[in-house]
């Protein structure tokens, strides 16, 4: 999800072509977004917990309010490191839980918050410096309320659509162990950019691309990546199950059941350690988000950010994570054979 600039490592399947504020502007003109109930939900396609797999935590999302014991937001208006244009903020606008859904909503309107988030307000100016973003949204994250290394994470989630928009269901290490990004590396569960705008090279005409990497390496500039990316089988406008099962040495993405990418050990690797399966033998917590610009986006389909069709909503119906409990330490006792 971060950092656009990067060293490319291979990409399968198709070639790319290249992760807030504590103020708030006016609405810019949005269509408001209510807590009105949403239409009945298509029914899951998910694929079936494997023999073995314990579900160890859980967000249904079924309350009136997220559940502060279980997520944190981020609050900057730093743009990831990829020049994205929304501030994150903790606001309700941007975040709220109704009926069943999490709702990540991305808003029109300059918005004011932190420069930088604070790890990296080094210094005094830094942890002073404001910015302002023509956007607002919301980052979750698990960071220091649970994280997990090995297992099988499943998002149910309808995305948002539009020239600019960037949802993110993704993971980072707990402790930068091997060092800093993407040195103790990167798990990009999904992504997708530009839903919904003209693609000609995509079936049915519209951009409807899914994405599973791994990123790792050295130290920016010197990272490095592994991405996979495949067409959605089914409509963009319905819901859908995201998922990664995740074993020692081996990850496998998988949308509705139906796996699109497969990597190794052999796939990634980092310069800090000698360690077979690093930087990916560590605990990573989990990280939604709804992104607006930034270079992955803004470099594909028709090109920067359309002002139209504001609040753009990223609609999350749970959060499911399973752990192996026959064989913790690895996970490969509860994985089928999956290609390798």
């Amino acid at each position: 999800m971060r950092f656009a600039k990067t060293i490319f490592a291979t990409v399968t399947l198709a070639a790319m072509t290249t992760g807030c504020g504590v103020g708030r502007g006016g609405n810019g003109g949005e269509t408001a977004i209510s807590a009105a109930p949403q239409p009945e939900l298509p029914a899951a396609i998910a694929m079936p917990p494997q023999d073995g797999w314990t579900l160890v935590w859980s967000d249904e999302f079924d309350g009136t309010a997220i559940n502060a014991a279980k997520w944190s937001f981020d609050v900057d208006c730093w743009g990831g490191g990829n020049d994205e244009r929304q501030c994150y903020t903790d606001d309700a606008r941007n975040a709220f839980v109704a009926d069943g859904i999490l709702n990540i909503v991305a808003r029109k309107g300059d918005t004011t918050g932190p420069a930088f988030p604070p790890y990296l307000q080094d210094t005094a100016a830094k942890k002073i410096a404001t910015r302002t973003q023509p956007y607002s949204s919301a980052r979750m994250v698990t960071k220091g309320k649970a994280a997990w290394k090995y297992g099988r994470i499943d998002v149910r989630a309808k995305l948002p659509q539009g020239q600019g928009t960037w949802p993110a269901i993704w993971m980072l290490p707990e402790d930068n162990v091997y060092g800093s990004w993407a040195m103790s590396g990167e798990i990009d569960i999904m992504e997708a950019v530009n839903w919904g705008v003209p693609c000609a090279k995509c079936p049915g005409g519209k951009e409807n691309t899914v994405l599973g990497t791994l990123h790792f390496g050295g130290a920016w500039p010197d990272n490095l990546l592994d991405s996979t990316e495949a067409p959605l089988a089914g409509s963009i406008d319905e819901f859908h199950t995201y998922t990664v099962i995740w074993r020692e040495g081996h990850f496998l993405w998988a949308v509705d059941g139906v796996s699109f990418a497969s990597k190794t050990a052999a796939d990634w690797s980092t310069t800090a350690t000698d360690a077979p399966n690093a930087p990916f033998d560590q605990d990573f917590h989990l990280i939604l988000n709804l992104a607006i610009g930034g270079g992955l986006p803004e470099e594909r389909g028709l090109k920067g950010v359309s002002p139209e069709g504001f609040p753009k909503r990223f609609a999350i119906d749970y959060v499911r994570v399973w752990q192996c409990a026959a064989d913790p330490a690895t996970g490969a006792a509860c994985a089928r054979d999956e290609g390798n």
